[in-house]
């Protein structure tokens, strides 16, 4: 085999030296092949995308940025009509984008939003060159959120409660508070076993878990005891009370995964949507000489019907 491969080629070197016609083509297949370890640039270089923190217009396949909120506890308050309502206060800690990026640089429309703050010394020196390079702060979390192309900001715009509208629906993404290591009845629901008539020691058992020879085995993903918690969960279709400009917080109905101090990240609702007449897009510009300081909280309409005159 190597005999034949060297006779190959030196038959091939023959034709080259013989034809000028082969040897030209074969010339012009060596510079394209070194034309790629060159200095000069293969295609032209594109100017960066200038993009304006202005309004726009909101259509249906538009998709605002989300938010980074702590969670700072649940209270309860009454509604015009003397219902009860439970809250979670969520507090939008100095939101501002990050980083911007863009489909002919990094494939994709997403920005990058920073929350919170934090010193030089305690983050590691590639994120405090990643926060030198864009010009921000210092920021204690970071979320990357995927938006269209309309609804990009520039660098730098910062993201207050006024994003969201009072009324709206929203889902809320965090991680739920660690249980340790648990049973079957509280971390998977099961029934257990009987209380009494033959249950002996084994009341809160999760009873069998496999067959006998066939299969032999225990399937993979059974549902059987083992830590509980520290997982990321998304409860969608939360709806928000009240919103505060002065102090940046937010009142939303129910709960939201995560103990109190954790982040959370919040965006439009995917089921219900909310109207886009009202949003603001692709987020809310405040005024050069408004004082958010004076601001009152917005709180969101329950209509003009009791609901309980309603239900009688």
């Amino acid at each position: 085999m190597a005999a034949a491969s060297r006779g190959l080629i030196s038959r091939l070197r023959h034709l080259l030296s013989a034809d000028p016609a082969l040897r030209s083509l074969s010339f012009a297949a060596n510079a394209t092949q070194l034309r790629s370890f060159t200095a000069e640039p293969e295609f032209e270089t594109t100017t960066p995308r200038i993009i304006e923190p202005k309004p726009g217009v909101m259509t249906h396949d538009s998709k605002r940025t989300g938010a980074i909120a702590v969670k700072c506890g649940m209270t309860a308050l009454w509604d015009k009509w003397g219902a009860r309502v439970p809250i979670t206060i969520l507090w939008m800690d100095d939101n501002i984008v990050s980083q911007v990026k863009l489909p002919e640089t990094e494939g994709l429309c997403a920005l990058q939003i920073g929350c919170g703050q934090k010193k030089e010394k305690h983050l590691r020196k590639p994120e405090v060159g990643h926060f030198r390079a864009q010009g921000v702060p210092m920021k204690r979390k970071l979320r990357e959120f995927p938006v269209t192309e309309d609804a990009l900001l520039p660098v730098g715009t910062t993201l207050d409660v006024r994003h969201f509208v009072p009324g709206q629906y929203v889902d809320v993404t965090g991680i739920t508070k660690g249980k340790g290591f648990q049973g079957g009845m509280k971390r998977w629901g099961f029934k257990g076993m009987p209380a009494s008539h033959g249950a002996s020691l084994s009341h809160r058992s999760i009873g069998s878990t496999g067959q006998r020879d066939a299969p032999g085995k225990v399937f993979k993903g059974k549902k059987m005891p083992g830590h509980m918690g520290v997982e990321q969960r998304t409860v969608k279709n939360v709806w928000i009370y009240k919103i505060d400009p002065a102090r940046n917080l937010l009142w939303v109905r129910g709960q939201v995964p995560g103990a109190t101090g954790n982040f959370v990240f919040i965006k439009d609702a995917v089921y219900k949507k909310p109207n886009i007449a009202l949003l603001p897009f692709p987020t809310y510009f405040a005024a050069e000489d408004e004082d958010p300081t004076q601001l009152e909280p917005i709180v969101a309409d329950y209509g003009d019907i009791d609901p309980f005159m309603a239900a009688d």
